[in-house]
């Protein structure tokens, strides 16, 4: 998990400088085109069957990873990276936002400590958004909430196609397909960009460190311990803010520092308490990223 949260990490620093030259539209579809390529050779070298049993669970997972996917390369492009990677690790919180809501709605007790971590992550958030009201991103910083959304129901599908014994590499090309189909549907009304030459060349990073770290991830999540793989993912977080302040010179104030403090920590909680209250199988599942 620690080496997918690098890989993601630095696939995020090739979106940013790729976000130049390419509309996030044209990002989901070269990232799914390399992926998709990058997945059947690696297949037909292991000797992974591409067919599966259960086509419509990776419809799903698919439909909402490119949500996601989409959401959060828009968000990379607009905002500070570390700002964009905290969002997008919303959905530990989510997750837990999801159990709560769907235990009011089928009458079932809530636990307390729970609710309280959710509307602590929520406040983490607004402290996280806050800066950008003074630089007119709030628009980008929603869309970066709304990838952590999208990530947390694409990662509770994640977890059911482990379940169903589906190995890493069909599920992993399965996302890629996805991708690559919705981005070229995209295609269709924003256009392609005019290709910049060498800056072309940052999309092959995105397409190729994009399934290496979907590999290790899944890998994580179906073989690991989920509490221990679930927080340890926030490493992430930091590589993309030493990428931010290094590579971008992105000044990040001390509000927004303290907010993702708070996202990781609720998200932590909110883990640990999912674990502890040991739901039933198919309400505990992973909680990460695109």
């Amino acid at each position: 998990m620690l080496l997918a949260a690098l890989i993601f990490a630095t696939m995020a620093v090739c979106v940013k400088y790729a976000s130049v030259h390419f509309c996030s539209a044209e990002l989901v579809f070269y990232r799914g085109l390399i992926s998709t390529l990058f997945m059947l050779a690696l297949a037909r070298g292991t000797g992974v069957r591409l067919a599966t049993p259960v086509p419509a669970m990776h419809l799903w997972r698919s439909l909402m990873g490119v949500f996601a996917l989409g959401s959060w390369f828009y968000a990379i492009a607009e905002l500070p990276l570390a700002t964009a990677m905290t969002l997008n690790y919303m959905s530990s919180v989510w997750i837990a936002a999801f159990l709560v809501g769907g235990s009011l709605v089928w009458g079932r007790g809530v636990q307390g400590a729970l609710v309280l971590t959710v509307l602590v992550g929520f406040g983490g958030v607004v402290m996280v958004l806050r800066p950008t009201l003074e630089t007119d991103q709030l628009f980008a910083g929603l869309v970066g909430l709304l990838s952590g959304v999208g990530t947390a129901l694409a990662y509770l599908q994640v977890t059911e196609l482990a379940r169903a014994g589906e190995p890493e590499p069909r599920t992993v090309f399965y996302f890629a397909v996805g991708s690559l189909l919705v981005g070229a549907v995209a295609l269709v009304f924003t256009g392609l960009s005019p290709w910049p030459g060498q800056a072309g060349w940052w999309l092959l990073p995105v397409g190729l460190l994009a399934s290496l770290g979907q590999l290790c991830m899944t890998r994580a999540y179906s073989r690991g311990p989920t509490l221990l793989v679930a927080n340890m993912q926030y490493a992430g977080i930091v590589f993309a803010a030493g990428y931010s302040l290094l590579l971008f010179g992105d000044r990040i104030p001390p509000m927004a520092w303290a907010g993702m403090a708070v996202i990781v920590a609720s998200g932590i909680a909110a883990t640990a308490l999912r674990s502890r209250g040991a739901p039933s199988p198919d309400t505990t599942p992973p909680s990460q990223r695109t």
